[in-house]
């Protein structure tokens, strides 16, 4: 599976509510639920930090965005097209 690895710890059994038709389903094409639930959860844990990073870091990236918006990239003069 590619999770990062900082999920690839010791497991916590946890009660987890889901859909039971979708559960059949998922266990009929021999999907692993444990490991459907740990992914799709990875990957939601990233969003909402690449989120908070984002709000958390606003004020900065819009400064930067407005300085290169005035003066353009650093080192726009030395490159070649």
């Amino acid at each position: 599976m590619n999770r990062p690895a900082r999920f690839e710890g010791p497991k916590k059994a946890t009660n987890v509510s889901l859909n039971a038709e979708l559960v059949e389903e998922a266990k009929k094409l021999g999907i692993n639920v444990s490991d459907a639930c740990q992914s799709g959860l990875a990957a939601e844990v990233k969003k909402a930090r690449d989120a908070a990073w984002k709000e958390e870091n606003r004020a900065a990236i819009e400064s930067w965005n407005e300085y290169i918006r005035k003066n353009g990239m650093p080192y726009d003069k030395y490159r070649q097209f």
